[in-house]
């Protein structure tokens, strides 16, 4: 069996390292994410957390450890490949199409337009539309499909480029703070929604609210100037001093 497979886990990442001219920006970090969970990472600012997305995306090269998704070795792929083999990746700010309608956003991120012949002989048939209808359904954008994207709120946007990943029905989605700049009731919504993703998908998630980290984790991993601090539940890392003291506690 190789190595970095594992059916009890979706990603495995081990002694994970990245130095920066000397600095440690992550430092010899493990953690593992099983099928159906939802990992959120937390710490104080500059702690490292958006390395760790960027490390397994592969827009930031590990200086050592290993990542392993369903077995394959994303130290060695490219971001692209890491995004077929079914990693996607939200960043902070919404990266939606405005001059496009929330429709057809949702379909030019549909897998089949990948390739260059799958792009060329694309069509939009009834497979796809019920496609989009499904994933705006989800995101509760339903009643908006033929609205410009322009016209969305912050937090409609957010959900919008949530549904253009999960159109193409990666294993594994991460997020980097997806609730900021929304509303109590977007907040509340947001949650809703990831409760429902991981019956179908693993997510990690980047958060600062610690009301919405409380809704939607599964497990929690601190992370202080590049290192496991706590991890475990909600509850153990909120009853944990040493988190207390570097993070809640401020």
């Amino acid at each position: 069996m190789n190595a970095l497979a594992n059916p009890n886990f979706v990603l495995m990442v081990e002694g994970l390292t990245v130095s920066f001219d000397g600095f440690k920006a992550v430092n010899d970090l493990s953690f593992y994410v099983e099928p159906n969970e939802c990992r959120v990472i937390i710490g104080p600012n500059g702690a490292g957390k958006t390395t760790v997305l960027d490390l397994i995306c592969g827009r930031t090269r590990a200086t050592s450890g290993k990542i392993a998704f369903k077995g394959q070795d994303l130290t060695q792929m490219r971001e692209d490949q890491i995004v077929h083999a079914g990693v996607g990746r939200k960043f902070q700010n919404p990266s939606v199409y405005e001059d496009l309608t929330v429709f057809e956003n949702l379909e030019i991120s549909y897998p089949r337009g990948y390739s260059v012949l799958g792009a060329l002989v694309f069509r939009r048939d009834a497979e796809v539309t019920a496609r989009i209808r499904e994933i705006a359904g989800m995101i509760f954008l339903d009643d908006m499909l033929d609205e410009r994207a322009a016209i969305l709120s912050h937090g409609q946007k957010q959900w919008l480029e949530i549904g253009m990943l999960l159109i193409q029905d990666p294993e594994l989605l991460m997020l980097d703070e997806p609730v900021a700049g929304m509303s109590v009731a977007e907040r509340r919504k947001t949650a809703e929604l990831l409760n429902r993703i991981i019956a179908d998908r693993s997510v990690i998630v980047i958060e600062h609210d610690m009301g919405f980290v409380a809704d939607i984790a599964t497990r929690v991993t601190v992370l202080h100037q590049g290192k496991m601090l706590s991890e475990g539940s909600m509850a153990h890392v909120q009853a944990d001093p040493k988190v207390v003291e570097v993070y809640l506690g401020h």
